[in-house]
């Protein structure tokens, strides 16, 4: 199999420029209608251990965890504060963070961060968060469903009760000979480790929503279909869940949209992790 051609997104979608630039100016919109109070918020001492929190107004809305793509070498939340809009109007509060990136770091320190930053927020919200996130935010949202959160201090041993992995990549064996890998810098033993299909599987009781654009890579709906069928025999409350037409790039858009199916899901599971029930 070519991985390059598989994985590849900027190839595949020559014009996912024009898309960042979109969703860059829509998030710029946004942002100017917040105070600093709730953005660019610490929850460590890196550069990049900032996160902004947009709150839709109730004490106890339900709160969502949007994290960044950009195949963990590039990318940042300030870019992403439009999916907040749609979220925030109807009634859940969205967090965005950032992480440092390869190769600075390597793929476990992010996850290392995003666990770091999921505790800080628990600790300034008491509140479960569904958590999402695209293409390497999808991998990362697959981690912090399947970390054991009872090795954790100052946080509940179920913090995240919930997952969209949307695009993910959850075995990441195929990226090693690929020019992603250049800043990555993944070898077969980094790869299996960083991988979360291969960790225990998260308890039962959790819920996920493996989310693909239809129009996306075999490998990319392979991805997300073997992770949704593999965590469901162990009980976890699994779905599987195709955007009509979507690429790997359009298939954000899905998430601001309240007439759709993922954002349906999202509100649906967000009260899930927030109510327990």
């Amino acid at each position: 199999m070519d991985y390059e051609a598989e994985y590849n997104n900027r190839r595949r979608v020559p014009e996912y420029a024009g898309h960042g630039a979109r969703w860059s100016a829509a998030s710029a919109a946004y942002r100017e209608q917040w105070s600093d109070a709730g953005l660019d918020l610490p929850y460590g001492s890196g550069e990049r251990h900032r996160y902004d929190l947009f709150p839709a107004g109730p004490v106890d809305a339900p709160l969502v965890v949007y994290i960044h793509g950009g195949y963990w070498q590039r990318g940042d939340r300030k870019d992403y504060s439009f999916l907040a809009r749609a979220l925030n109007a109807a009634g859940m509060d969205v967090a965005l963070p950032s992480y440092s990136l390869c190769p600075a770091v390597s793929v476990m320190d992010i996850v290392a961060e995003l666990q770091a930053f999921l505790a800080a927020l628990w600790k300034k919200t008491g509140r479960h968060p569904l958590v999402t996130g695209h293409s390497a935010g999808g991998h990362l949202t697959a981690a912090m469903l399947a970390t054991d959160w009872s090795r954790v201090a100052g946080v509940p041993a179920d913090l995240v009760r919930a997952g969209i992995p949307i695009s993910g990549v959850f075995e990441l064996a195929p990226l090693v000979g690929t020019s992603i890998n250049d800043l990555v810098g993944l070898d077969a033993a980094a790869a299996r480790a960083a991988s979360p299909m291969l960790w225990p599987a998260p308890p039962k009781g959790g819920a996920l929503v493996a989310t693909v654009g239809g129009a996306e890579s075999g490998e990319f709906l392979r991805q997300s279909r073997a992770l949704a069928a593999a965590w469901a025999k162990v009980g976890l409350d699994c779905e599987y869940l195709e955007v009509p037409r979507a690429n790997h790039f359009t298939v954000v858009d899905a998430l601001a949209q309240p007439d759709s199916a993922l954002f349906e899901a999202a509100s649906r599971l967000a009260r899930k992790a927030r109510d327990g029930a």
